[in-house]
């Protein structure tokens, strides 16, 4: 049996976890959910007043799209923390269509922020004794539409980024698990509880079974 084929009893509580893009609607339930879980929960977000009464040990301003900015901010807290242990990055944002801006607008914010964050925290997630890292992409990538391309186009990239990390993992047998969240819309009912809940039981799962699946979180109705 691998290292990583066992759940871990204690799950979130204790770890140390990042949650990018804390400021929005499914950010502030996973920092609630995790924090009732007993982590150390890292709030990132752009603007201060977005992170106003999020539940979260400790926040931060951040622009995640900026690798000196991230580098910086990780090492400080690396200095104060015995490991990071996981990841929630819940960035994104919204525009239709097929516009070269629109597209320009989209990619820093569903890719550019993964590519940063993840390569930034990516060894201290291998380094934990069980590291997570998780995305929440889109029903629509199976089923894109002209109408939806930029968006669907990037949210299939950051699939495929986070797919690359957990073929790496797997190979390495790392106690690490990378895992996309697949939501229609968290304006649907009972999905952003579904995220939250998910988010904070991923240290009670399998390194095995989490690794590179895509999960499917429903409508919750």
């Amino acid at each position: 049996m691998s290292r990583g084929a066992v759940a871990h009893p204690d799950g979130a509580a204790g770890r140390t976890v990042v949650v990018a893009g804390a400021g929005g609607v499914g950010g502030r339930a996973v920092c609630a959910a995790l924090s009732r879980a007993g982590a150390h929960v890292v709030a990132l977000g752009s603007r201060a007043e977005t992170l106003a009464d999020v539940e979260a040990a400790e926040t931060a301003v951040l622009d995640l799209a900026d690798p000196a900015a991230v580098t910086a901010w990780a090492e400080e807290l690396r200095s104060r923390r015995p490991s990071i242990d996981g990841v929630l990055h819940l960035v994104g944002g919204w525009r239709g269509g097929s516009a070269l801006d629109d597209f320009d607008w989209l990619e820093r914010r569903v890719l550019t922020t993964l590519r940063v964050l993840s390569r930034e925290l990516r060894d201290d997630l291998a380094a934990s004794t069980a590291g997570r890292f998780a995305i929440v992409s889109s029903a629509s990538v199976a089923r894109p539409t002209w109408g939806m391309a930029n968006y669907v186009t990037l949210k299939a990239a950051a699939e495929t980024w986070v797919q690359a990390m957990a073929t790496t993992w797997r190979t390495k047998e790392v106690p690490a698990a990378a895992v996309t969240f697949v939501v229609g819309s968290l304006d649907e009912i009972g999905v952003v509880e579904n995220l939250a809940a998910a988010s904070a039981g991923l240290w009670s799962l399998p390194t095995d079974e989490l690794n590179g699946a895509l999960i499917d979180l429903g409508t919750g109705e």
